[in-house]
């Protein structure tokens, strides 16, 4: 299980990344690696740049971690390379392929890739074969990383998604939603949490909100961030937004969290 609430399992084929925007300076990922090295974990014993990356967070592909997916009992909903970006430039081709093959061998479950990468994701989709099982997310932390989001819509996967977290400025979402006959079919926004967090103003989560309330697009408000993700709650507007995908393929959420928001 993860603590991530718009998830239920985590899947790392891959490991390690390299900052490259404003929503990677304090990654909680590379900060866990450094703890895991410490720990002696396997995944985790090669050094990524100093600069962009650091202790343990090397780029590393892990094919014994390919047939996890397989072996479990239940379907589940699975957050792919939560310590990594699949579609990093130092991961082979040739992997992103066997990860996809993975995900269409199990059709029981839903898988969701997040990227930074969006441009090697565009250049690549055309050879890779899509399954209906993998929603496919871009992040987008402010308006300058907006073009992640144009990437994204020329990519065919069966739900394109945005997560907007760390959320560091306003994004203005009119444009994108203009184009909704290619489809954001959900939009995930949350404020940064950890040591040396910054902040998240209200006007830029509502802003997000309103655009997908009038475009009819699902809604995940994840947190309001601070020193610990719990600090202040989820709460926006006297509401909890939890929607998702309309009838999303092979889940087990609850009918409470696929609900449009509920009172707190």
């Amino acid at each position: 299980m993860t603590g991530i609430e718009w998830t239920e399992v985590t899947w790392n084929p891959v490991t390690g990344c390299d900052r490259i925007s404003s929503g990677c300076t304090n990654c909680y990922a590379l900060s866990m690696a450094k703890r895991l090295k410490a720990m002696g974990a396997p995944k985790y014993q090669i050094d990524g740049d100093p600069r962009t990356s650091g202790p343990g967070f090397a780029i590393t592909i892990h094919p014994a971690a390919l047939d996890i997916p397989r072996r479990w009992r239940s379907t589940k909903v699975v957050f792919v390379n939560s310590m990594s970006d699949l579609f990093h430039a130092r991961v082979p081709e040739a992997f992103i392929r066997d990860v996809f093959e993975v995900i269409t061998a199990t059709p029981q479950h839903t898988y969701q890739v997040l990227t930074k990468r969006s441009l090697r994701a565009r250049r690549l989709a055309e050879r890779l074969a899509w399954p209906s099982n993998l929603w496919m997310g871009v992040s987008v932390e402010d308006q300058d990383t907006l073009i992640r989001a144009e990437h994204l819509l020329e990519i065919p996967a069966a739900v394109r998604f945005l997560s907007c977290e760390p959320l560091l400025g306003p994004v203005d979402l009119t444009a994108v939603m203009r184009r909704q006959h290619n489809g954001i079919g959900w939009v995930i926004v949350g404020g940064e949490s950890g040591p040396g967090a910054r902040p998240v103003s209200p006007e830029w989560v509502r802003g997000l909100r309103d655009h997908c309330v009038t475009a009819g697009v699902p809604f995940f408000f994840k947190q309001w961030g601070g020193h610990t993700p719990k600090q202040n709650g989820r709460s926006l507007d006297g509401m909890v937004w939890d929607q998702f995908p309309v009838n999303p393929p092979a889940t087990q959420l609850s009918d409470t969290r696929k609900a449009m928001g509920r009172e707190s």
